[in-house]
This record gives structure tokens, C-alpha cells and sequence, in this order.
């Protein structure tokens, strides 16, 4: 049986020299309204991030932009850009990825045979699910693809 701190472990080790996108929290207040803010950096693989010291679930994800008054075709693309300009106004640079809306994913459970976001442990061995509906892959071979598209 492999662990899923081992073979993350492993992951980190890989990736060392690939650059790391920005993970955000949202943040309101009465004068400076709601902005994203800065909570740390992780590598994008797939359907996690991975940190220095645990890994997390995707959610959203958007790039940093300037608000700019325009005429939008659909809410949907307020909503999105109000988001961007939320984010540039927590101080991310133009154009820069940001995650928000990521969640803990508890190792420990998994290890145990539980299930934490998209990891569980299968026939003693760490598995990821890539989509909601998909079945469960080897967590190894999911984290082989992810690192070479990353280093690319």
C-alpha cells in the first residue's frame, strides 16, 4: 500500500522548478466592498492544487482584470467579470490566475479508505475521480499526466 502523502510527496519533488498559480479567499468589508485577497500559491494539477503541505480541491478559477464598464450580452458575463475586477481589486496583477473556492482535502481520511474531495483510497491504493460522473483513477498515473503537461 502507497500513501497519498508519499505520492504527492513525490509530485512536489517534480515539480519543483514549475511556477505556481495564486490561491484566493474572498473578503468583504464596509469600505472597500468585496475583493479577493492573496492565501498562498499551489501547483494546478488538474482537478487539485497542491501547496508545500497538503493539496486541494479545484473550484473556480479566473484571471485578474481591471473593471471596465462595458454592455454585457448575459449576466453570466458580469458575474465573471465582476469576479476578475474582485480579484485585481485584492491586489492581483492583471491577467493572473487566481483559485478561489478551493477546499481542504483531508489525507488522513483518504488513507484511512475514506473519500476527501475527489481522492479515495481503492483496493489500497490512493485514486483520484478527474470529473463529478468519472470513475476513479490511480492517483500516480493521474499526477504522471497532470506533471508532464505542466512541465511541457
Amino acid at each position: 500500500m502507497t500513501s497519498t502523502s508519499a505520492v504527492l510527496h513525490h509530485a512536489r519533488e517534480r515539480l519543483a522548478s514549475v511556477p505556481r498559480e495564486s490561491l484566493g479567499r474572498e473578503r468583504s468589508s464596509r469600505w472597500r466592498g468585496t475583493r479577493i485577497v492573496r492565501a498562498g500559491q499551489a501547483w494546478h494539477l488538474g482537478v487539485l492544487l497542491l501547496t508545500d503541505d497538503g493539496v486541494l480541491a479545484t473550484n473556480e478559477v479566473l484571471r485578474a482584470a481591471a473593471p471596465v464598464r462595458r454592455g454585457y450580452a448575459a449576466e453570466s458575463a458580469r458575474a465573471r467579470a465582476d469576479r476578475r475586477a474582485q480579484a485585481y481589486r485584492g491586489g492581483f496583477a492583471e491577467g493572473e490566475v487566481v483559485h478561489v473556492g478551493w477546499e481542504t482535502i483531508d489525507l488522513a481520511t483518504v488513507d484511512a479508505g475514506g473519500v476527501s474531495g475527489p481522492l479515495a483510497l481503492v483496493d489500497g491504493e490512493p485514486h483520484v475521480r478527474w470529473a463529478p460522473r468519472a470513475p476513479f483513477v490511480p492517483l500516480a498515473g493521474y499526477l504522471d499526466e497532470q506533471i508532464s503537461l505542466a512541465v511541457g
